[in-house]
């Protein structure tokens, strides 16, 4: 029969750390996939939304177009005045008929089969004028983008 013994002379192997830049690499990949961020600089100040009590939320945010209604922040008031201005990704205007070639060019971006399935979605300030709302819904007609969402936060109901 053999001998077991204990020898006290082996030590504990080295780790091997020829995988680990794979691994952070995969990692970093993984959170870059997963990460939004965030696209247009809020020119306007739209934090004051409507509140409305049968909310949904918006189901393919790639087809989603923003369009935000408000106040110039403080910053950019010298600029645009204190009235209610329209901003379309990063420029800002008071000027309604900048809507039709802004939708026209999100509509270039997507797929012809995807472009019937475009929606807008309107972040307007609870003190925004209705009359600049009605000329962008004009817009939004004349564009033949009829697909049009109001955001809102939600709000009591009257039980």
């Amino acid at each position: 029969m053999g001998k077991f013994s204990k020898s006290g002379g082996r030590e504990m192997p080295e780790l091997n750390t020829s995988s680990l830049p794979d691994l952070v690499f995969a990692f970093l990949f993984f959170i870059m996939m997963v990460t939004s961020i965030r696209e247009v600089t809020p020119k306007v100040s739209f934090s004051n939304l409507p509140s409305a009590t049968e909310l949904t939320k918006l189901e393919e945010k790639s087809l989603v177009t923003f369009i935000y209604v408000g106040k110039p922040n403080k910053e950019y008031r010298a600029m645009y005045g204190s009235n209610s201005a329209i901003q379309l990704n990063d420029q800002v205007t008071q000027n309604p008929t900048a809507v039709y070639s802004y939708l026209e060019q999100a509509k270039a971006k997507l797929k012809d089969d995807r472009r019937s399935l475009m929606q807008v979605s309107l972040k307007a300030d609870k003190e925004t004028k209705m009359n600049i709302i009605s000329q962008i819904k004009e817009e939004l007609r004349r564009a033949n983008t009829l697909n049009l969402s109001y955001s809102a936060r939600q709000g009591k109901t009257n039980n």
